[in-house]
Parts: structure tokens; C-alpha cells; sequence
């Protein structure tokens, strides 16, 4: 999936089916028909053989992308952490955290707030839960990135002094220092602002409320505290997160007017139920030959809502999962619209072969402009589907598949945010 996007390297993995066999490479699905035939000596070899060529899963290598200008190499899959301490227990995080490294990522992201909901109780947790992991792993062979909060008067408890969040020198500091110490580590390499210091429109708002504008801190300010901070090698890069187009052409001016640290990364909420406020002109923005930024796509399954699983009437099997757990939590997802759209992926994945995940991940996956796909999970097992999702799905797509995806956007465009 060459693109002017992205640089990658792939690392080869040896393949080896559970009956010793190797897997042959290659995207094409082969269907296999029992029939009854009299069995000569060798039939049953051949039957055996034919199945498992025609069964055998292509697994493709996880490749690994330059983070726009950075010196940065990570996985085309992060692992996010976000339910470490809420939703996992310290043993499930680092069995997962084991399987995403053997399985070729390298790159984890978390942030002060975590885990999410965010609570003062649990505020941390997520950190100290890696923190034990790390003790057992070469920390560099590992891409950390955590995130700074930005403006809020809801969680001052993450600061000493009691007072609401901005984003300014202070804070920046203060978060660092504390994200060093629970980490455990003494650097940190991409630090995000974890959403903006200004007023924008957040998590599931659609539009800009004018009314709400405010005095912020200026993206110069900004900038300084993290090169004082690159200065005493406590962080390597910075990028953004729940930004905008102005906010990033903003920072990058800045950057290049007074010689400060250009972001590198933007972490911004992308799938197939959100895909208009990115495409509209941040892809533009952040294209090589612009701004240069790389996408870390987050929620990409739409809050677990893209599987399918929130779509039947059983509660009891979904009552322990993200959207019931917690009300009103990526209540855009739940709306009506959503779920119908939601189902018309499924039948577009169904006509194709495509479990919903793979579909979901496959999409992400394949857009030139996503550096790296977050993906989350509550357990091993879903960490494997989706891990599989991108290895082992047609890579990229077929033009046959892109175009019943981009049949059912036209019909419903952002349904989620409707």
C-alpha cells in the first residue's frame, strides 16, 4: 500500500498453520466443496492438502511508517490504553500490552487523563499499569506517546494548585514531570496536546458556536514550554489531538516563524461513521507537501459501535461493553441514523466476505493519509480480532469493495454526528 503519504518498512514473519503447515501467500480466497468421491490411496492427502490451501489465512507483515518529519518508525497499529484501570485490571493490561509487542506493535499511546471516563479516583491508573509492564521490556524499542490535557475547568485535580487546565508553560510541565514519574521512564516520545486550549467544538459537537470563542494561549507559548522541555530530552516530538485545520496551520506557522518544535502527529477521531470533518481539508492540511503531519486515527470502530454489537435487543450480552457501561458516553454513536448506516456496512461486508471489523479496521487501514490506526480492546481476544483485521484482510481493499463503501457515505455521510 506504497503511497505518497507514508514510508514503510515491513518485517517478514514466518507463518505456520496449526497442522505444521506453512501458509501459502497470496489474496486470493479459494472455496472448497466437499464431495463424495470413491477414495483412491492418496485422496485423502490431496482433500486435506486443497483445504488447507484454500482455508489458510494470507498474513500479511506489519508494517512501519515514518511519523511525518520526525525521526519516529511506528507500527501501522497503536495500541491505546485508555481502559487500563477502569475497564482492565493491571493483569489484563499487560497481557495485552505482551501480545500487541509480540505481535509486531510498537507504538502505545495513553495520556494523564486516563483512564477514561476520567475520575480523580482512578486518574493515573494507566500510566502505573504500563509502568509495571515497562519494567520487563527494552524501553527503546518502544514508541511511548501520552497526552497533556487542554482546557478544562472539570479536572483540576490533575494539577497541585487546584486550578482549572490550560495549556500553558505551567501545566505543561507540571504534566510532564508527573507523566515521567508514574511511566517510569525518562522520556517521553511524542507528547499531544490532548485537545486544544481554545474553545472548539468537541466530542460529537458539529459545529463552531461562535459565542464560545475565548481568550487562549497563544501557539507560540505553547510551542516554547515543549522546546524547553526538547531541551532537557524529557520529550522527543509533540503533536495534537481533537484539533482543527486552523489549529494546526496555526502551530506549524508558529513553529516555522520563530524556529520552535513543529508537530509532527494530530490525533483525531476517524472512521467510517466520521470521516467528513477529517477529509473535508485536514487531509489537506496535513499532506507531506503541506503542513506534513501524520494521522494517528483513534475510535476507528467507532467506539466498539462499528462491530455490530450494539445493534441487538440482547442488553445482557452487552451490558459490560463501552456504551452501556457508561450512559452518555459517545452517545453519537447510538442515534438511529448511526445504527443504520452501521447496519449497511455489514451488509457491504457480508457481500464481500468481510466480518464487520475487518471491514471497519480494513477501511482506516487503507487511507493514504492515516499514519497509524489506534485500535483499544477489553481483552485479548478482541485485541486479536482486530490485530487480525489488518493482517490478514485483503490489503488494500478491491475497487469493488471501496466503491459499495463509498455508496452507503453518500447515502448517509456522518451519520454520527447527525
Amino acid at each position: 500500500m506504497a503511497s505518497s503519504y507514508v514510508t514503510f518498512s515491513t518485517v517478514s514473519t514466518a507463518v505456520r498453520c496449526s497442522n505444521g503447515i506453512d501458509n501459502i501467500r497470496g489474496s486470493v480466497r479459494l472455496a472448497f466443496t466437499r464431495r463424495r468421491v470413491t477414495p483412491s490411496p492418496n485422496a485423502r492427502r490431496r482433500v486435506l492438502r486443497t483445504w488447507v490451501l484454500a482455508k489458510a489465512p494470507t498474513k500479511n507483515a506489519m508494517e512501519y511508517r515514518k511519523l511525518a518529519d520526525s525521526d519516529l518508525n511506528i507500527s501501522e497499529v497503536t495500541l491505546g490504553t485508555m481502559t487500563f484501570g477502569e475497564q482492565n485490571t493491571e493483569k489484563e493490561s499487560h497481557e495485552m500490552l505482551s501480545y500487541a509487542i509480540e505481535h509486531g506493535i510498537n507504538c502505545i499511546d495513553t495520556a494523564e487523563a486516563y483512564p477514561i471516563p476520567m475520575k480523580k479516583e482512578t486518574q493515573g491508573k494507566t500510566d502505573l499499569y504500563i509502568s509495571s509492564w515497562l519494567k520487563s521490556q527494552q524501553r527503546e524499542k518502544l514508541v511511548l506517546a501520552t497526552k497533556v490535557s487542554g482546557y478544562s475547568e472539570r479536572s483540576s485535580y490533575l494539577r497541585d494548585s487546584g486550578e482549572l487546565l490550560r495549556v500553558n508553560a505551567a501545566n505543561i510541565k507540571e504534566s510532564v514531570e508527573k507523566s515521567l514519574k508514574r511511566l517510569g521512564t525518562d522520556y517521553i516520545d511524542l507528547l499531544q496536546i490532548h485537545w486544544p486550549d481554545r474553545y472548539v467544538p468537541l466530542f460529537g459537537d458539529f459545529y463552531y458556536d461562535p459565542s464560545k470563542w475565548r481568550t487562549s494561549v497563544p501557539f507560540a507559548e505553547q510551542l516554547r514550554a515543549f522546546q524547553d522541555l526538547i531541551d532537557e530530552g524529557k520529550i522527543r516530538y509533540i503533536g495534537v489531538s481533537n484539533e482543527t485545520s486552523y489549529g494546526v496551520m496555526e502551530f506549524v506557522h508558529a513553529a516555522k516563524l520563530e524556529g520552535l518544535p513543529k508537530i509532527v502527529s494530530i490525533q483525531n477521531g476517524y472512521n467510517l461513521l466520521v470521516r467528513s470533518r477529517f477529509e473535508v481539508d485536514l487531509v489537506e492540511v496535513c499532506h507531506p507537501k503541506n503542513c506534513n503531519v501524520g494521522l494517528l486515527a483513534y475510535s476507528p470502530l467507532g467506539g466498539g459501535s462499528l462491530s455490530g454489537k450494539y445493534l441487538g435487543s440482547d442488553t445482557e450480552a452487552t451490558k459490560n461493553a463501552r456504551l452501556n457501561l457508561f450512559p452518555g458516553y459517545m452517545e453519537r454513536y447510538k442515534g438511529s441514523l448511526a445504527k443504520e448506516a452501521t447496519v449497511q456496512y455489514i451488509e457491504v461486508g457480508k457481500k464481500h466476505g468481510l466480518t464487520p471489523v475487518e471491514l471497519a479496521l480494513g477501511f482506516v487501514r487503507g487511507r493514504p493519509f492515516v499514519t497509524s490506526t489506534i485500535i483499544g480492546a477489553t481483552s485479548v481476544e478482541q485485541l486479536k480480532e482486530d490485530i487480525d483485521a489488518f493482517l490478514m484482510t485483503e490489503r488494500p481493499f478491491s475497487p469493488e469493495v471501496m466503491a459499495d463503501i463509498d455508496a452507503v457515505f453518500r447515502r448517509f455521510k456522518d451519520p454520527s454526528f447527525v
